[in-house]
């Protein structure tokens, strides 16, 4: 969920659970963001030299109205049919 957004350095603040992550967002043109919005990155995830994680957006996108608890079963049904195989 997007916690922060600072539009003059193209910077977005997402949080889940305790987590942050710092996301840069300077080459998405066509994305408007509204704190509270749930957000999907695809983009290069690297350490800053304060060992902070951030990762660099390459796309993004919107992704209010996604059941959340649906997302993770799925993905926990999924990661046990892999270590399956």
């Amino acid at each position: 969920m997007l916690k922060e957004y600072y539009i003059e350095a193209a910077i977005a603040i997402i949080f889940y659970g305790r987590v942050n992550l710092k996301i840069n967002t300077e080459h998405l043109r066509d994305l408007s963001f509204r704190v509270g919005s749930i957000y999907q990155f695809i983009g290069e995830l690297f350490f800053q030299p304060d060992k902070e994680a951030a990762l660099n957006a390459c796309v993004g996108r919107n992704m209010d109205g996604i059941d959340l608890n649906l997302c993770h079963q799925s993905l926990k049904l999924l990661r046990q049919f892999q270590t399956k195989e």
